[in-house]
């Protein structure tokens, strides 16, 4: 199956999912390309510290809105793309037909990525380079 539409889950919509969200966006310029939290942040713009770090590799996200995931972005989704194991399986097991498409962002490297919210912008910096590894493997397979 090709892959049209892809969903990126953290948390709060406000850190992790908006940075790999981006630099999918920047990677695959004809995908659609979206983000949610499983608790969103409903309506807040990304965290200055996550716009900080995508704005050094010159990539604007000062457009971001959080928004809560729900089954209508899951459904749409063809790939999610998850920051860890515990997020994987919360989704699985609240849309049983999020299975099989449902991954880790770091799934090729067998890793999590860590929460930077509320941390120095040195762990911010640490978590958008382990980001945009993880998300460069993903590009043979899309």
């Amino acid at each position: 199956m090709k892959i049209q539409n892809i969903l990126v889950v953290c948390i709060g919509n406000i850190c992790r999912s908006p940075m790999a969200e981006y630099f999918l966006k920047r990677e695959f310029p004809d995908l659609k390309i979206h983000s949610a939290g499983i608790s969103g942040l409903i309506g807040q713009p990304a965290d200055s510290k996550a716009q900080l770090c995508m704005q050094r590799l010159d990539i604007d996200m000062s457009g971001h809105i959080a928004r809560r995931l729900n089954a209508e972005l899951i459904k749409q989704a063809d790939l999610i793309l998850v920051m860890s194991q515990n997020q994987q399986k919360h989704i699985e097991q609240a849309w049983p037909f999020a299975k099989g498409k449902a991954f880790r962002l770091g799934h090729w490297q067998g890793r999590n990525v860590a929460d930077p919210y509320r941390h120095e912008q040195a762990v911010f910096d640490e978590t958008c380079q382990l980001i945009q590894q993880c998300a460069a493997d993903w590009k043979k397979y899309i």
